[in-house]
């Protein structure tokens, strides 16, 4: 059987926009992050945050899924999943790992790449001591990313632990908190008409060297 392509043609209308001027751009990406992250919460509340994150298995494959970022410093942009999931598998081999934020309303794309560390124990502990209690039980109940034969039988582990664990403060487990993509590279992109997009990059040899800039072709 002969198989056809489907074509998918998008309704989008020209996206206006003043584009990136790299004279009004901050020295610092971290800085030039934290404005337009700012601007994106301010639009998009709710899924400002979403981030697509890709890692690279043993076999060399890439394998993406979308996280939420929990905030960003200096030392670069913070997640937390369980160590023992698929993309802390992934890290435990190969730390290097990308991020790819996009917001629609404002037509912009942020892409970081770089290198993955663990969060000091304390600060795991802090953000999940600052869970719905709900969310805490589901981290303790799911194997994440092993197969699982039903549903009922997670439902059926998220009620023994709440049972078990009544009135009781939940600690959080050794497998499970933070990690920190540290950056090595950052690029900003606007949409802009006719496709002529703007990109601007940010790049470093390492986290003690300076941050070079410069512009790409769309």
């Amino acid at each position: 059987m002969k198989s056809v392509r489907k074509k998918i043609v998008s309704s989008r209308s020209e996206f206006i926009s003043d584009g990136l001027n790299e004279e009004e751009l901050s020295a610092d990406p971290i800085d030039q992050f934290e404005k337009w992250m700012d601007e994106a919460m301010r639009e998009d509340p709710e899924m400002a945050n979403a981030v697509h994150l890709a890692t690279t298995g043993p076999d060399g494959r890439p394998s993406g899924r979308i996280v939420l970022l929990r905030g960003f410093d200096q030392r670069g942009f913070v997640f937390y999943t369980n160590y023992d999931s698929r993309k802390g598998s992934d890290l435990k081999i190969n730390n290097n790992a990308s991020m790819t934020f996009f917001w629609s309303k404002s037509y912009r794309q942020v892409r970081i790449e770089g290198t993955v560390f663990k969060l000091p124990p304390g600060e795991s502990d802090s953000y999940f001591s600052s869970r719905p209690r709900e969310s805490n039980i589901s981290a303790l109940a799911s194997r994440q990313s092993r197969p699982l034969e039903n549903r009922r039988i997670l439902e059926e582990r998220v009620r023994e632990l709440e049972n078990m664990l009544k009135d009781q403060t939940i600690k959080r487990p050794d497998n499970w908190g933070g990690y920190c993509l540290s950056p090595l590279y950052i690029e900003f992109w606007q949409g802009m008409t006719h496709r002529l997009h703007d990109r601007i990059f940010y790049r470093r040899e390492n986290t003690n060297t300076p941050w070079t800039r410069g512009r790409l072709y769309p």
